[in-house]
């Protein structure tokens, strides 16, 4: 899901990154102090899942967990998904600087879309329906990134078309896992913490 240095065209780059900054900007607005601590774990656990790096076929995939992100945080999940992919650009160059933008865009707004589409039935469900729709983020929140991540590639030159394919393609089996996880961790928080999917702002939902 990290897209390297040097891959993307400058209107991509630049484009993802006046994006980002917008996304983390209100993300910021948006994060109230009480779940500054959710938002620090959740980006820990992005950094630990996506470093672990499984070689499928002439590319390799990992864990994302940014359903779960978007579940909690909402738009906070850009501020806290840019930090963990700052960190693995400077720590271990994992993607690069020039396309930070571009590669928080691709993780971060896909996990805000998923949770405006299924925190709903998270909130007002039992436990059980709540980690169906766990799980539906968890799926959704994956295929979103490898859209936006194919559609990164696409739009930098017909020559990165295959390889916009083969990224999505190859994360079908990770839609399938991050789905599992998301909908198991969303069941144990609706039963040990249910005040976790709580309104994201003051008197305001995501």
């Amino acid at each position: 899901m990290h897209i390297v240095d040097g891959a993307l065209s400058s209107p991509v780059v630049i484009g993802g990154a006046l994006i980002a900054a917008g996304g983390v900007a209100l993300g910021l607005k948006k994060l109230p102090l009480e779940r500054i601590p959710a938002a620090g774990v959740l980006s820990a656990c992005f950094f630990v899942a996506s470093l672990i790096h499984v070689p499928l076929g002439p590319t390799s995939v990992h864990l994302i967990l940014n359903g779960l992100a978007g579940l909690v945080l909402g738009w906070a999940a850009f501020p806290a998904l840019f930090v963990g992919l700052l960190l693995q650009a400077v720590f271990f160059g994992f993607g690069g600087l020039t396309v930070l933008g571009v590669n928080t865009t691709n993780i971060a707004l896909a996990a805000v879309l998923a949770g405006v589409i299924c925190r709903p039935g998270v909130v007002r469900g039992s436990p059980f329906v709540a980690s169906l729709w766990g799980g539906l983020a968890g799926g959704l929140a994956i295929a979103f990134t490898t859209v936006l991540v194919g559609a990164s590639l696409a739009l930098s030159g017909e020559a990165f078309i295959p390889a916009a394919k083969l990224v999505f393609f190859a994360h079908i089996p990770v839609i399938a896992v991050e789905a599992v996880l998301t909908g198991m961790a969303v069941y144990l928080a609706t039963k040990v913490k249910p005040e976790l999917f709580g309104a994201l702002t003051p008197g305001k939902a995501i």
